[in-house]
């Protein structure tokens, strides 16, 4: 592809969630200089770090926790450091996740809930198009295009209110049959994506490029 920086360090980092694979050969692909570990030094000092997540909110949280992931997230962006959720790793930064009544602290990075879709049929599978706001990094140049999503739980209400001083967060939605969910967050150098860019073809390839471009 491109014109991204070479030599971008990036970590996958690999807390015993899903889709580790899939992401690493992805952001390998757009020219990151990309490694799989849990080893948080060198998530910490990276470039840029991934945090994926497939299955139940509790258990991603859980084995985030259990790798101290969250302390790394933490001080990342306490740093201005980049870090890019994907699916459950974007749906574990916000307050709390509700599944089958079972109420779960998130990190709490934002506001609002995970919860189960209320549309039908679920799991929401396959390809969609996204409603990505003026002024998006992450989706310049694919604004249009479809993305692959797979879930039946998402944050279904944005109650951020803007901060005073800071640029507000940019916000993108999808919906699916008439349910409207949050898709993605720009948020300085916190940014998350509930599709999976890294199985979204040319266009999830060109958004790993930006936000690659972004580092």
């Amino acid at each position: 592809m491109s014109d991204v920086q070479p030599n971008r360090n990036v970590v996958v980092f690999d807390y015993g969630s899903g889709n580790v694979r899939s992401a690493t050969r992805a952001l390998a692909k757009v020219g990151a200089n990309v490694t799989l570990t849990s080893d948080r030094q060198a998530a910490a000092e990276a470039d840029g770090l991934v945090v994926p997540g497939v299955g139940a909110f509790a258990a991603c949280m859980a084995g985030l926790r259990a790798a101290r992931g969250h302390e790394v997230v933490g001080r990342r962006l306490a740093g201005g450091r980049p870090v890019l959720g994907i699916c459950v790793g974007m749906q574990i930064l916000f307050d709390r996740g509700v599944e089958h009544g079972v109420e779960t602290d998130g990190m709490g990075e934002w506001p609002g809930t995970v919860e189960r879709l209320r549309a039908h049929p679920l799991p929401h599978m396959g390809w969609n198009t996204v409603d990505a706001p003026d002024g998006s990094v992450l989706f310049d140049g694919v604004e249009k295009e479809r993305f692959y999503f797979v879930h039946s739980y998402g944050v279904r209400q944005w109650v951020m209110p803007p901060p005073e001083r800071l640029k507000p967060p940019l916000v993108t939605t999808s919906d699916h049959n008439g349910d409207t969910f949050v898709a993605a967050v720009e948020n300085g150098p916190l940014t998350a994506t509930q599709f999976h860019p890294e199985k979204s073809g040319e266009a999830g390839l060109h958004l790993l490029e930006n936000w690659m471009r972004s580092l």
